[in-house]
């Protein structure tokens, strides 16, 4: 396995644990302090902390193949700089209240959240392509 392949597995894998460890907090030790308001934006922030452990995970498991695909290792680190600066910042809102936070989250779902997906998805076209044009698929396994 690639070292890249195996440094988006280990991200994806910790954010995960991170992301259940930080979801029994809030559920456990924050609903009682916490308004309603600020328990959603928690709550919503562990729902994309999730999904963005499992993007990483899938980054990973296709970085296997594909190694060197430079969409992929941009959609692999945008997509954990989303998750330390987007749902980082929904953590802080939820937890502090510092409503500063929201205008730099307005930006950063504009920059993070959409292009890492849509750079992954950029990825699998170009898998797409290859196979269009006929690429032995040997080229494509890891090894």
């Amino acid at each position: 396995m690639s070292a890249i392949a195996r440094l988006f597995l280990i991200l994806g894998g910790v954010n995960a644990a991170l992301v259940v460890a930080l979801g029994a907090f809030g559920a456990h030790g924050l609903k009682p302090r916490l308004s309603g308001d600020m328990m959603a934006v928690y709550h919503t922030a562990t729902l994309y902390h999730a999904i963005h452990a499992l993007g990483l995970i899938a980054v990973g498991v296709v970085a296997a193949w594909l190694p060197r695909s430079g969409y992929l290792k941009s959609a692999g680190w945008t997509m954990f700089a989303g998750i330390v600066l987007f749902c980082g910042t929904l953590y802080l809102l939820s937890v502090t209240g510092a409503r500063g936070t929201f205008r730099v989250r307005k930006l950063l779902i504009f920059l993070f959240a959409e292009t890492e997906w849509f750079t992954l998805l950029r990825c699998q076209i170009k898998i797409k392509n290859l196979r269009t044009l006929n690429v032995p698929l040997s080229l494509l396994k890891p090894g």
